[in-house]
């Protein structure tokens, strides 16, 4: 049996997309490699789960110490199937990405990218997602691997603490280093186009800008990103707020 780390690998742009082949190269040299990706694009999934059809798992690659499996589900169904149908015991490390595009600020609510790291939290693994802020199809991720290695070592050497992943977002060109930081105060705001197809039946396409409210403000992620420095962010899969908990004690329902 092979004593190298096993470590799983999703994403939310496809089993075909270049930054998951970039950190598929990145973590063969680190350990075995099992990657479970969806088949197409689930960009915006977030948590979801399927649970009104079935899902399909085809495998495409087989080699010693590494696995590709493609997936017709959610990037967090890509992470379950691995761990109750293809594996017979957790993964060292679960790591998501490489996404093409940041999730920096609210964006980690939204990810696929980040869903499928806050699932491998909860069972516990350390686990960390990570993006570009590069959205072209053909990004350039050679200095971006550079990080990735970098911050994978940092989790291998010292851990996490449970139930919290890292969100690490990657400046596009150069890169001048590395911030732990928090996540950045904003918001998208949404508008739709309201268009009309051939038969006349009304759809919508959602476009819409990010609103940051906490512009300049040092120590946040999207500071660091527009500074050149990867922001790395703990993630907590427990959402409670308790400075509200706290206060809400003295309410009386």
């Amino acid at each position: 049996m092979s004593e190298r780390p096993l470590i799983l690998i999703s994403n939310d742009d496809g089993v075909s997309a270049k930054g998951l082949r970039e950190l598929t190269e990145v973590m063969r040299l680190f350990g075995d490699v099992l990657v479970v990706a969806p088949d197409g694009h689930r960009s915006g999934m977030s948590n979801a789960i399927t649970v009104d059809h079935p899902i399909r798992l085809i495998k495409t690659v087989d080699e010693e110490g590494y696995q590709v499996y493609k997936c017709s589900g959610t990037p967090v169904d890509c992470v379950k199937l691995a761990f109750n149908q293809l594996l017979d015991r957790y993964p060292d490390f679960v790591v998501s990405g490489i996404n093409h595009g940041s999730n920096s600020s609210i964006s980690v609510v939204y990810s696929g990218t980040m869903g499928a790291a806050l699932e491998g939290c909860i069972h516990g693994i350390p686990s960390i997602g990570f993006s570009l802020n590069d959205y072209e199809p053909e990004a350039d991720f050679s200095r971006a691997k550079i990080y990735v290695a970098r911050v994978f070592q940092q989790v291998a050497e010292n851990g996490l603490p449970p139930f919290v992943c890292l969100n690490v977002n990657i400046p596009k060109g150069d890169v001048k280093g590395v911030k732990v930081c928090r996540q950045t105060s904003g918001k998208w705001v949404e508008e739709f186009d309201k268009r009309t197809d051939p038969h006349k039946r009304e759809y919508y396409w959602m476009a819409g800008s990010f609103q940051n409210f906490e512009e300049e403000v040092d120590g946040t992620d999207i500071a660091a990103l527009e500074n050149g420095y990867v922001s790395v962010v703990p993630v907590n899969a427990d959402m409670t707020c308790y400075q509200t908990f706290d206060s809400m004690k003295s309410w009386r329902f």
